[in-house]
């Protein structure tokens, strides 16, 4: 019987994501897994089911379905791809030409990164926060597809690239921020005649917002001052060295306090800003779950490991509602 029960989950999860497939490629992005089996199922479900207060954190593996590459994946990730660096805060403050290559290129991004589709797994967990079965979902990700899915209870812990600030923000006076949809017109107004070129040129989005660009439109590109200090204006995200603020730091550890457990999805927890709440749950003897193509830097811990795609397996957890 519970064969069965997987059996027709799996047949049902199979029809809906061929239709997936159909519209977007994710498959370039997701690195080769084995299909999931029924013991993966049941150990999931089990866990799932103990659990009434979840926190859940989302990375970078979680958004590769919906078509955006990551940085460490084996042979499809950005590194394994590439010799492209992302963005540091201190190149990004210091030299002009590498703030024109950064809004240069996260130009021609965005209207891309506002096209992709939340998946199985951002929809799954909207359903679960609706049921009372999460405390809230804490994401590295910068994409804002889990609240595109609908979710309200969503943690930034590297920001987001839909919201641009003055980096000035903290002195008196200043605090200047501007929605990306906004900062993209004021783009438009001063590339206008680049605008055309650009899009034709433009390669392959990166999970930093960006795009290759030939360095000739790059030198050309204008980016504006804050309207208010004239200082530096940046994408309200996490850059390499920048550190997350201490506020949101310490709002997911209290979070990690008031869950029952501690599920991640789509993530190695390569970087300490989200493996220090992995090791903190394991501290107070949280029950933890890593769903996750490959390893992670918590593999050391013994915990819950299912080495396979979340959008493949979440869809197939039956999750009752708590009042």
């Amino acid at each position: 019987m519970k064969y069965f029960r997987f059996s027709t989950r799996r047949l049902l999860f199979e029809k809906l994501s061929n239709i997936l497939v159909r519209n977007e490629n994710f498959c370039t992005f997701v690195p080769r897994h084995e299909p999931v089996c029924e013991a993966d199922v049941r150990d999931l479900q089990s866990f799932v089911d103990n659990s009434k207060r979840m926190l859940v954190l989302t990375g970078a593996g979680v958004s590769t379905e919906s078509g955006l590459p990551d940085y460490r994946s084996a042979e499809v990730g950005l590194y394994a791809k590439s010799n492209h660096k992302p963005m540091e805060i201190k190149a990004f403050l210091e030299s002009e030409a590498m703030r024109k290559k950064y809004w240069s290129r996260n130009y021609i991004a965005f209207p891309r990164l506002t096209r992709i589709e939340p998946n199985y797994t951002h929809l799954t967990l909207t359903k679960w926060e609706r049921s009372n079965r999460l405390v809230s979902t804490v994401t590295q990700n910068v994409d804002r597809l889990h609240q595109k899915s609908g979710s309200k209870n969503v943690i930034e812990l590297h920001g987001n690239g839909y919201v641009v600030k003055c980096t000035d923000s903290n002195k008196v006076g200043c605090g200047y921020k501007i929605s990306r949809s906004v900062f993209q017109q004021h783009l438009n107004e001063l590339n206008n005649d680049l605008f055309e070129k650009f899009d034709s040129i433009a390669g392959t989005l990166r999970p930093d917002m960006d795009v290759d660009i030939n360095s000739n439109y790059v030198q050309n590109f204008k980016i504006p001052q804050c309207p208010q200090c004239c200082g530096i204006l940046k994408p309200d995200i996490i850059f390499f060295g920048d550190n997350v603020p201490k506020c949101t730091v310490e709002k997911v550890y209290k979070l990690v306090e008031a869950s029952d457990s501690f599920l991640v999805l789509g993530s190695s927890l390569s970087v300490f800003s989200a493996y220090r709440f992995v090791l903190f749950a394991n501290e107070l003897k949280k029950p933890i779950a890593i769903v996750n193509i490959g390893s992670t830097r918590a593999d050391a811990l013994k915990l819950l490991h299912i080495n396979k795609r979340c959008g493949e397996i979440l869809p197939l957890l039956k999750v009752e509602a708590v009042s």
